[in-house]
């Protein structure tokens, strides 16, 4: 009797069903020393609740935090170091097509030709669509047309059937 109250508390346990006190009895059972060949593979979980429910935390949870003001002041220059060498660096950068070199003007050359390139390809691209767009739009006029022959037909229809 009690293995069968056992398996039905071990099956309700599986499903998440138990209370506290019936996992309390659960626990109980598994710390015998004798326990049933197939329910053998419950008892490491159940001694293991047992030892875990023990357990107690020891050590102290500071609840503040202790502030550096020294890291305040590293971030403060770190902030100003990367400013000057931002500032520094835009100033030294060339400001017009004149003043670059040779290669750096070949290279924005050839750039400028490269993506002259795609855009034409792009522009061709969209004449497609254009194309697309005016068969849409004669699409669009043959639907209205057809709307117009459905009243046509539904007058004729009620003409006729008046006549019969």
């Amino acid at each position: 009797m009690v293995l069968n109250n056992i398996e039905k508390l071990l099956e309700k346990y599986e499903n998440g069903e138990t209370s506290l006190k019936e996992e309390q009895q659960l626990r109980h059972y598994f710390s015998q020393e004798t326990v049933p060949p197939h329910l053998e593979m419950y008892k490491p979980m159940f001694e293991y609740f047992l030892v875990n429910q023990e357990e107690q935390f020891t050590k102290d949870v500071p609840l503040t935090t202790k502030s550096n003001p020294i890291y305040k002041w590293i971030s403060v220059a770190a902030v100003a170091v990367l400013m000057f060498g931002i500032y520094f660096q835009m100033s030294n950068t060339p400001k017009t097509i004149e003043d670059l070199s040779p290669n750096e003007l070949m290279a924005y050359n050839q750039t400028v030709e490269a993506l002259g390139l795609v855009s034409s390809q792009l522009s061709k691209g969209t004449e497609n669509m254009l194309a697309l767009n005016l068969m849409s739009s004669n699409f669009n006029k043959g639907t209205e047309n057809m709307s117009y022959l459905e009243e046509f037909s539904s007058t004729t229809n009620k003409i006729f059937n008046t006549n019969n």
